[in-house]
């Protein structure tokens, strides 16, 4: 970027072209009230306070670019007076009492304005606007008295997190925030994702959590709080606000001693968002995302923000566990380690090493799953060790495998907010990665960004889609191969790309020949006219990227439907530059930790082969012991294993095998048929049941560590708190473990076994807990020079020659509906609960919003079997039943039904119903393939979603915060010259 000359108050800067008045200041360390400005929002131009003199125009500093030479002037009495006069005209919407205020923690933009500008008294009376405030959300309350207006909610709600509740109805006598068409909170549209709280300035919007909470007078009755303020009041004539102000800074300082600060990383979803927590003990107050967390910024979803109660709930593992004659009683550690492994010793020297099981968990931490894959390869000589990226992601990762050599995101996220066109491929991206969706609606909204969705529901992202296509379950490899096809017939592939880094066009070509326009329409109900509309808008691009999740890889060809994405994006060229590539979209907060650090049965860590003989004399010499090189048995096929004698003890950490797994019926049985069992868990989970030893681990909050998202982005996680009750980190358990077993391992910190992974691993070498120090983060694969990767395959792809490959595809159908079974049921994700909701379901609000389990049906589908909302319906597969309400909508269509993953009881869960069908390449279950038949019962319930659900909502889109409404109004008086 070219560089400008600029002078503030007669000080020279060299600026790049394009930045503020106010970026300039901020960056050159000048100090300058802004209360509406915050950086991820941009200048709204609502408080008039960082006004500045530029060449003889008083402009506000927030939305005036610099110019060549430009001459700005700041510290003279004009400015002053007039930034005095915008925060005047604040203090008259905003009661100020900073030190009975919860939000007098030093970041209160009003309170900082006040105090650089040194107000000595307010020249307005405060003036109360005359509505009550709005407590009805479950986790946040919005007072009208204390809002100035600033707009920061809405620009966040409107134009951030783009779910479009938010505004401000100027029109009013006293203008307010709104939701949606001036609905209480909780009747609204809002989803409670907690943009509009963490930028507020003030304290008019605040957390309950915080509330009464933090500071040393916010206790207080009302009733003491307002004398106190009315105290305060009355000295304001005689000494001034200054001094006022210091005895606030004050107490502001020591709520430092008072409150604890912790960065950490999200427990839920594979987006990655990390943020500073805020804590009183083990109270959480608040989580406070900041503008440097590098996956999220300032954004978070209701689970992120609010969904923390299982924490400290009552439900958790308090003491290990023991059973004896068929009982659990509590023991100490010191037995329990004992115990668990004298049991993995009978078994391996009854049936041999092979015959035990070992599954790390995919929301514990990178150096935990490295802990668990070398306990099994370096204890018991063997590969049996693997995570739930069977259960999702694994067929994304072999469809990548095949065709770029690498199994993860091509780019970061920011690739996706830049990208000309983003394709979502069965992904319900708005509930299941709520902050990456918040991208793609912000640059489908305001950049021009296209967004094709392809879906079996109409959820919110089909909403908003230039194109909405709508296949029959199963049949996402014909429409993809048919784009292809079409696109190449019409010469629009990328000819030089192709000819200069990808291999086997020729025959991947005539591979095609059966994927025609007439065949994709009959196989896959689409229309030919809209195959040709998305190749066209594919063709009309010049980066595209594609994300796609469960919806295309729990399905019996999942594998070959990841590898037909990539081949679509190699034939178009969009691979290996910013804004292109495949995404697929990772469902657990480690799942792609959890591989990359070994959790595999054919890989070491590091996507290590262990049929590779230096790779396995490195790790042999860096272990000192024999590996294994025979292939390992996964965490699906272990299961038939079991039953066939040849599993006869498993270790499960963190994973809800019973529930999560296929056929939980069947599941149950084999883990009944082990003679050994470990769990290791938050809760008394149902896997927990089948045990003979639990041991009570803690929560992400409870520990140090480093998760990789699902943009390979490693970050590190801080101690929060400190273990609950008895409970202790994985590391430490696993550790203990393979010591009693003779390992002789000697990690002080979990920093300890990053340090060993990054020296065997090339992929992570130089990574270490230095360089993820607070919100910086590494993107793998580190390269030679030390730098990470921020997208892949610039310069070649992970093959030996450099090139990538097109993968010859055929298509299998999937499992259909047969006069028996004549519904398809499809299940996914929801955005209050996360997977089986084990874990949020522990939180009221959340449980308030979604309280349990329920079966979409159409309108016309509802009609023929006479079901209204409501009614309790019986679900049947030929693999089990279900009891659930249903819930009329025009979300899903013709003979689908939909039912979220997560259930309150266990009886009501979706894998009841599901099969042990795998896709043969990945293993992967196809869990989105299953025909049912729907039976009406007598009873009736209310409507499974209250009317409090946001679904239930209108949104008001609109662009910003129609600040130009303001300006018009009568009362408003110009302090600019534009």
């Amino acid at each position: 970027m070219p560089e400008l000359r600029v002078f503030i108050d007669k000080n020279e800067y060299n600026v790049e072209k394009g930045k503020t008045i106010l970026e300039t200041m901020m960056e050159n360390n000048i100090d300058i009230p802004h209360v509406c400005f915050n950086p991820a929002l941009g200048p709204i131009e609502s408080c008039d306070t960082c006004i500045v003199k530029a060449n003889g125009k008083f402009v506000r500093a927030c939305s005036t670019e610099i110019e060549d030479n430009m001459n700005i002037c700041y510290e003279i009495e004009d400015v002053k007076s007039r930034q005095l006069e915008a925060v005047n005209r604040l203090l008259t919407r905003h009661n100020l009492h900073c030190t009975v205020c919860e939000n007098n923690n030093g970041d209160c933009a009003l309170h900082n304005a006040v105090d650089k500008l040194n107000l000595e008294r307010q020249k307005y009376p405060f003036e109360k606007k005359g509505y009550e405030p709005d407590y009805s959300n479950p986790f946040y309350r919005y007072d009208p008295d204390e809002c100035i207006l600033c707009g920061r909610c809405v620009e966040a709600c409107q134009d951030v997190e783009v779910n479009e509740t938010l505004s401000i109805d100027w029109s009013l006598e006293k203008p307010r925030v709104i939701w949606d068409d001036n609905k209480p909170i909780n009747e609204s549209s809002c989803v409670s994702c907690g943009h509009c709280v963490t930028v507020c300035p003030v304290n008019a919007l605040m957390e309950k959590s915080m509330l009464e909470e933090a500071g040393y007078f916010t206790s207080l009755t009302k009733k003491a709080k307002d004398n106190l303020v009315d105290f305060g009041k009355g000295l304001e004539k005689p000494i001034g606000i200054g001094m006022i102000m210091k005895i606030s800074n004050i107490e502001a300082q020591m709520r430092n001693e008072q409150i604890k600060k912790t960065k950490t990383v999200c427990t839920y979803c594979g987006v990655g968002c990390s943020f500073t927590m805020w804590t009183k003990g083990r109270k959480i107050l608040k989580v406070q995302p900041e503008i440097e967390s590098p996956a999220n910024g300032i954004s978070t979803c209701i689970k992120g923000k609010f969904g923390w109660d299982f924490v400290n709930s009552k439900e958790r593992l308090k003491k290990p566990l023991i059973r004896k004659n068929g009982k659990f009683i509590e023991t100490s550690w010191s037995d329990a380690i004992r115990f668990a492994a004298n049991g993995l010793k009978k078994v391996s020297e009854k049936y041999g090493n092979e015959s035990i099981m070992f599954i790390a968990s995919s929301k514990g931490t990178n150096e935990e799953a490295y802990l668990m894959q070398k306990l099994a390869r370096q204890i018991f000589h063997n590969n049996n060790i693997d995570n739930s990226s069977r259960f999702c992601q694994a067929p994304a990762t072999t469809g990548l495998w095949r065709t770029v050599g690498y199994g993860g995101d091509a780019g970061s996220i920011m690739d996706i907010y830049k990208s000309d066109l983003v394709f979502i491929i069965g992904a319900n991206t708005a509930e299941s990665h709520p902050v990456i969706a918040t991208r793609i609606k912000r640059a489908h909204k305001l950049n021009g960004q296209k967004l094709i969705v392809s879906d079996l529901r109409k959820n919110e992202m089909a909403e908003r889609a230039d194109i909405y296509l709508h296949p029959a379950p199963g049949t996402d490899i014909v429409l993809l191969s048919a784009i292809t096809k079409y696109i190449i017939d019409k010469k629009w592939h990328d000819k030089k790309f192709i000819d200069e880094r990808v291999n086997n066009f020729d025959d991947y070509y005539k591979s095609l020949s059966s994927f025609t326009l007439e065949n994709a329409e009959k196989i896959t109900g689409i229309p030919r006219n809209q195959i040709i509309k998305t190749a066209e808008m594919i063709h009309s691009v010049k980066n595209m990227c594609i994300l796609w999740a469960m919806g295309v890889t729990q399905h019996s060809a999942g594998s070959d439907e990841s590898t037909a994405i990539s081949n679509l994006l190699l034939i178009t060229g969009n691979y290996g530059r910013p804004g292109t590539g495949a995404y697929p979209l990772r469902g657990h907060n480690n799942v792609q930790g959890a591989s990359d650090f070994g959790a595999m049965p054919t890989y070491l860590p590091g996507y290590q082969p262990i049929n590779d003989k230096n790779v396995i004399q490195k790790f042999e010499k860096a272990w000192n012991t024999k590996l294994s090189v025979k292939p390992g048995i996964d965490n699906v096929s272990c299961i038939e294993n079991i039953d066939n004698d040849k599993i006869k003890a498993m270790y499960i950490v963190g994973q809800e095998f019973a529930s999560t797994g296929p056929d939980s019926e069947m599941v149950r049985k084999s883990l009944e048929n082990l003679e050994f069992l470990i769990v290791e868990d938050v809760f008394f989970s149902e896997t927990a049941k089948f045990a003979d030893v639990v041991l009570p681990a803690s929560v992400s909050l409870e520990k140090e560590g480093t998760f990789v998202n699902t943009e390979r982005r490693i970050q590190r996680l801080y101690r929060v708190m400190e273990p609950y009750a008895e409970t202790r980190p994985d590391w430490e358990i696993i550790q203990d473990i393979a010591n009693e077993l003779g390992a002789g391992w000697n990690y002080k910190n979990p920093s300890d076994i990053m340090d060993e992974a990054s020296e065997l691993c090339p992929i992570f070498k130089g990574v270490n807990y230095s360089r993820l120090e607070g919100f910086k983060s590494l993107q793998w694969p580190m390269k030679e020079n030390g730098e990470d990767s921020e997208y892949l395959y610039e310069d070649r792809f992970n093959f030996p020659d450099g090139k990538a490959r097109l993968y010859i595809l055929k298509y299998r159908p999937p499992l259909m509906e047969d006069e028996e079974y004549p519904l398809h049921l499809n299940n996914g994700r929801m955005l209050e609960h996360f997977h089986e909701g084990n874990e949020t379901f522990k939180t009221p609000g959340i449980r308030e919003k979604v309280p349990d389990t329920f079966v979409e049906i159409s309108n016309d589908l509802a009609k023929d079997y006479g079901i209204e909302s409501g009614d309790y319906v019986k679900i049947v597969s030929k693999w089990g039943s279900v009891k659930v309400r249903a819930l009329v909508t025009d979300r899903v269509s013709g003979n689908e039904l939909y039912m979220p993953m997560n259930a309150a009881y266990d009886e009501e869960g979706i894998n009841m119903l599901t099969s042990y069908n795998r896709d043969p390449d990945s293993d992967t279950p196809s869990y989105k393939e299953l025909p049912v038949k729907i039976i009406k019962l007598k009873d009736k319930g209310p409507s499974p979603l209250p009317k409090t659900n946001p679904r239930f909502g209108k949104r008001v889109p609109q662009k910003g915060i129609n600040i130009e409404m303001k300006w018009k109004r009568t009362d408003y008086v110009k302090l600019t010259d534009d």
